[in-house]
């Protein structure tokens, strides 16, 4: 199974040339350290950022630059720094080229509930669901199963729900898979070691899949 980084690893395989990409709160913060070498990308914090650049070492944080989820980071060459109301602007007015957002929860819809736990404290629900009803592509980075085993990947969401019928790509501790248009995931990657039959056990939702799955390419 891969670990966080892996999986941020991954999607920043599916990240393209010229791309302005929204990284949200959780494992997507960490997409900033693994943006491949020749890729030129401009990542969005939808606190007011442009031009985000990887963590910074120990020793070298600036308290004053974070991101939207209160980390410290970096800025490039070239990168702006400005308020919300254009940030949000920018995420309304569909500029972003692709969201990366962590989940509680997707659907075989396309559904997802990554904003609240009733009964638990929540701070607010942050851009989330500005994001999803803007965003022009959106990979989710989640774990595929819970504490206790339980798969997060459902025929219905069961929290509630952030958007409907957004989600086009997910990548998880075991797989990476599509949400296709009629509904259902699709077994495109599997983990190093980690068998089809595993991922069909770890998925309550509809999952389609080949006996023939490859591998991920972390390299």
């Amino acid at each position: 199974m891969l670990d966080k980084n892996a999986i941020a690893k991954r999607i920043a395989k599916e990240i393209k040339d010229g791309y302005y990409v929204n990284l949200g709160i959780g494992i997507p913060t960490l997409v900033a350290n693994y943006i491949p070498k020749g890729i030129n990308v401009v990542l969005q914090s939808e606190n007011g950022l442009l031009g985000m650049g990887p963590f910074p070492f120990e020793g070298e944080e600036d308290p004053d630059l974070i991101n939207a989820g209160k980390q410290t980071i970096t800025t490039l060459p070239g990168s702006s720094i400005f308020d919300s109301a254009m940030s949000f602007g920018m995420i309304r007015s569909q500029k972003i080229d692709l969201t990366i957002l962590g989940a509680m929860e997707v659907s075989e819809n396309g559904d997802i509930a990554n904003w609240k736990i009733p009964g638990k404290m929540v701070k607010g629900m942050g851009g989330a669901m500005d994001l999803v009803a803007s965003a022009k592509n959106i990979i989710v980075a989640m774990q595929h199963i819970n504490k206790a085993g339980e798969s997060k990947l459902l025929p219905e969401c069961t929290l509630p729900l952030t958007g409907l019928k957004c989600i086009k790509k997910i990548v998880t501790e075991l797989a990476v898979l599509d949400v296709l248009p009629e509904g259902g995931f699709r077994l495109i990657e599997r983990a190093p070691g980690v068998s089809v039959d595993f991922i069909k056990q770890s998925t309550s939702g509809k999952l389609f899949a080949e006996a023939d799955v490859k591998e991920m390419d972390l390299n």
